[in-house]
Order: C-alpha cells, then sequence, then structure tokens
C-alpha cells in the first residue's frame, strides 16, 4: 500500500485515538497518537507529521494557546482541531489562531478523512497568526446543533475577507445577527456597521438614502445629504431585505459591486468606495429572477 502523509492525533480520549489510528491507518496514512499536549509539541518541534488533528482541550494545555507556537514554528503545519465545546467563539478562535479547519464534537469520520485529504493535498501556505479578543459575554449566536456548527464555520471563514455576502431566511431566524457577527469578529470590527432596510424606504427615495444627494438633486434638496455608503466608509454596510429593492436601484448597486464606486444622486464625479456589502433577504430571489 502507497503511504500517505503522516498523521499526528492528540486527544485525551482513548476511543478517538484508536477510531483515527485504526481509519487513517487503513486507507495508508502513518499515524502516531498521544493523549496530551507536550508530546504533540515535541513532535512537532521535531519536525514530525505532514498534519495534526488534536482536541482543544487536554489534560496539559489547551490547543488554542498552542497554535501560535505551532504556527510560527511550522506555517505550513495544518491543523485541525476538534472541541465539545461547540459554541460560536469556538470556531472564531479556530480560524483565528490559524487552525486549518474546526469540527465539532461528535465528528462525522468521512467528513474528517475528507478535510484531510484536502489539506494534505493543497499547496504549503501560512496562515494567519492573530489572536481574537475573548468576548463570550457579548457572543452573539448561540446553539449546539450540527446545523449551528455549520454556520459558524462558514462565518470563520468569511470574517477575514472581504467577500460580499447573501444571507438568506425567513423573518426572525437572526440574519442581522449573522451580518453583525461578520462585522464585529472580522477585520472591519473597527469600522462603522450600517443598516438599512429596503422594504422600509419609499422607492423614490432609496438611490438618495443609499448614495446621498446634491444640492438640487431634486424637490426639496435644499443641502448636500450623505448616503448610507458614505456613512459605512471603511465599514460594512448591511442591506436588508434586498429583495424589495427596485430595479433602477439594483442596476446602481452593480456598479458598486462591480467597479468600487458610486455616483450621488445629482452628482457627476464617481466616488470610490471601500465598504463590504452584506445583503440579507427572506425570499426566493432565484424564483423571484
Amino acid at each position: 500500500m502507497t503511504k500517505l502523509g503522516s498523521i499526528l492525533v492528540a486527544d485525551d480520549d482513548a476511543a478517538i485515538r484508536t477510531v483515527l489510528s485504526q481509519a487513517f491507518s487503513r486507507v495508508g496514512h502513518d499515524v502516531r497518537v498521544t493523549s496530551n499536549a507536550s508530546t504533540l509539541w515535541r513532535w512537532i518541534a521535531a519536525g514530525d507529521g505532514d498534519l495534526v488533528i488534536t482536541d482543544v482541550v487536554m489534560p496539559d494545555e489547551n490547543a488554542f494557546d498552542m497554535l501560535p507556537r505551532i504556527k510560527k514554528a511550522r506555517p505550513d503545519l495544518p491543523v485541525i482541531v476538534m472541541s465539545a465545546q461547540n459554541t460560536f467563539m469556538t470556531a472564531i478562535r479556530a480560524s483565528e489562531t490559524g487552525a486549518y479547519e474546526y469540527l465539532p464534537k461528535p465528528f462525522d469520520l468521512s467528513e474528517l478523512m475528507t478535510i484531510v485529504s484536502r489539506a494534505l493535498s493543497e499547496p504549503k501556505r501560512a496562515k494567519p497568526d492573530a489572536r481574537l479578543e475573548e468576548q463570550a459575554e457579548s457572543m452573539p449566536l448561540v446553539g449546539r446543533s450540527p446545523a449551528m456548527q455549520d454556520i459558524y464555520r462558514m462565518l470563520a471563514r468569511m470574517m477575514q475577507t472581504d467577500l460580499t455576502v447573501m444571507i438568506s431566511g425567513e423573518s426572525g431566524t437572526g440574519k442581522e445577527l449573522v451580518a453583525r457577527a461578520l462585522h464585529d469578529f472580522g477585520r472591519r470590527r473597527n469600522g462603522p456597521f450600517v443598516a438599512i432596510n429596503m422594504a422600509a424606504i419609499p422607492r423614490d427615495l432609496i438611490e438618495s438614502e443609499l448614495f446621498g444627494h446634491e444640492k438640487g438633486a431634486f424637490t426639496g434638496a435644499q443641502s448636500r445629504s450623505t448616503g448610507r455608503f458614505e456613512q459605512a466608509e471603511g465599514g460594512t454596510l448591511f442591506l436588508d431585505e434586498i429583495g424589495d429593492m427596485p430595479m433602477e436601484a439594483q442596476t446602481r448597486l452593480l456598479r458598486v459591486l462591480q467597479q468600487g464606486e458610486y455616483t450621488t444622486v445629482g452628482g457627476r464625479t464617481p466616488i470610490r468606495t471601500d465598504v463590504r456589502i452584506v445583503a440579507a433577504t427572506n425570499k426566493d430571489l432565484r424564483t423571484l429572477i
């Protein structure tokens, strides 16, 4: 059998060590297992292993305290962390401390094996060594169900990017909480978070609300007014109920998404914008299209 990459497993649960050792050895990996962090660190410091699978809480050290050390010593070593403490903060800390992936316990073995295969086949690249300050008392999201775990992991991947995000779900399911989490725990956390509900604004005022207007742009425009894009500069603009946005305003928004610039109502000079857009809707946009 062709030998694949070697895997280091650290978990104080003997049953988990046995399952992982047997499963990965069966498909051709060299596997070494330990019940403590000190042994794991000794192996890593010696240059052993192509990938690490570790529990977060171990008898002698927390994996999140080890990760910055691991990333500094071996930045290309993928580390998969698992935890029974399945909260939003666990997923965020895993991402911020440089973990390749986070899996809640009980984990799905086939999913774990897929993640390991992907991690070992990807080009080696360093992960950022960053720490997120503990803010458990202000956590916006709670829940331990598999569906919530998927959301936590997806958010953890999205937080350090500026990608535009669409959040869909029925009214009352917490779409704005997700948007706030993306902002409050992302790299734009020091910028403003500006929210606007498309369904609550008269159609003929939406463009002015979003992009601002110049003096005299329309009847009643007695002075220049800033729009939500200008107010959200450097931060996040949350467009709630985006499915209620008029078509003509969608056209102008598309230019912002594509070109990163807009003009005020009545203005002529394009304005560059540095705003992350997060949108939400309770409608089926595919059906509407």
